[in-house]
Formats: C-alpha cells, structure tokens, sequence
C-alpha cells in the first residue's frame, strides 16, 4: 500500500469521522445508552487516543502508550475535538517521517506480536470506522439530525435508481 494513497485515505475517513462528531451537542458527549458502555466523548477520545498511542506507535515497532480514553484527557465539546484534532496531527507526522522501509517493514501489535506496519495502519481505519458507526447509532437513539456519510441519504439514492431504471437505456455511451 502506498503511504501517500493512504495518507490521503485517512484524511477523507477522518474528515467523515468529524462531520458526525461535530453533529454531537454539548451536553451529550457525557451520554451513553447503558451504563458501561463508552459514552459520546469516550468514544471520541478513544479513538484519538489509540490512533496515536496504538497504532502509530506500534506500527514503528514501539509499544502501545494507551491508557484509555477518560475525561482527564479532555472534557466539553471543544476541548474533546482539540484532542482529537491534536492527536491526530501528531500521527500524520509519525506517518509522514516513517521511511519506506519502515512503512513496509514491521510493526509490532499491542499483544507484542510482529505485524506489517501499513497493515496495522488498515487495520486503524476499520476501528475508526467501526466507531463512527457507534456515534451515528448513538446520536440516532437521541434523535440528533446527522450527515449522510458519502452525501446522500438512502432515500435520495433510491430514488436516483429508480429514475435511472425507467429511462431508456442507450446504446451509445456519448
């Protein structure tokens, strides 16, 4: 995988990542749907904090610094988003001076076990993404209005489908 695509990949994924976190009101970052469960602003600093404690430190072969995501790290909306913000330039820059063989060569996994360094760096995205996902079904149980991911909603796609369906079809693509 190329550092640079990569980089760029991220960059839109986060981009899409704080469209919904800028959709949480002030007061809600404290919520959760049960208790134990990560709360808005957990969830937020969590994945600052592993982002740059996880997984930019172990994909350069150090071990994990992540000692979890409380509020002692940041609390209110603004500051929770600085955090983030913060903490992610500081893994872009990790990312950016990583030398090739190094982007290429190995990491090593929170267990301690060898790993690809950009594997490991896929492997942050899903994480992301899977708890952005957390954020949307959150805000969607408090019924706070959110993005749609890619800019449309499922209605407005199904729509465009369905007038696509009953124009005619051409056989000329010009």
């Amino acid at each position: 995988m190329d550092r640079e695509d990569f980089l760029r990949y991220f960059d839109q994924v986060r981009e899409r990542t704080m469209r919904v976190v800028r959709c949480i009101p002030s007061d809600k970052f404290d919520w959760t749907c049960r208790e134990g469960a990560f709360t808005l602003g957990d969830l937020v600093r969590h994945l600052a904090a592993t982002e740059r404690y996880v997984f930019a430190e172990c994909a350069c072969g150090r071990p994990s610094r992540y000692k979890g995501c409380g509020r002692e790290l940041a609390e209110g909306r603004e500051n929770i988003i600085g955090f983030m913000a913060r903490l992610h330039a500081e893994s872009m820059q990790i990312i950016r001076e990583m030398s090739d063989d190094q982007w290429n060569g190995r990491g090593t996994s929170p267990e301690g076990r060898p790993v690809t360094a950009w594997k490991m760096m896929r492997s942050m995205l899903e994480h992301e993404i899977h708890h952005r996902g957390q954020i949307y079904l959150y805000l969607g149980i408090l019924g706070v209005p959110t993005p749609p991911l890619f800019g449309l909603t499922e209605p407005q796609v199904a729509s465009l489908s369905a007038e696509a369906a009953a124009a005619p079809i051409s056989k000329d693509p010009a």
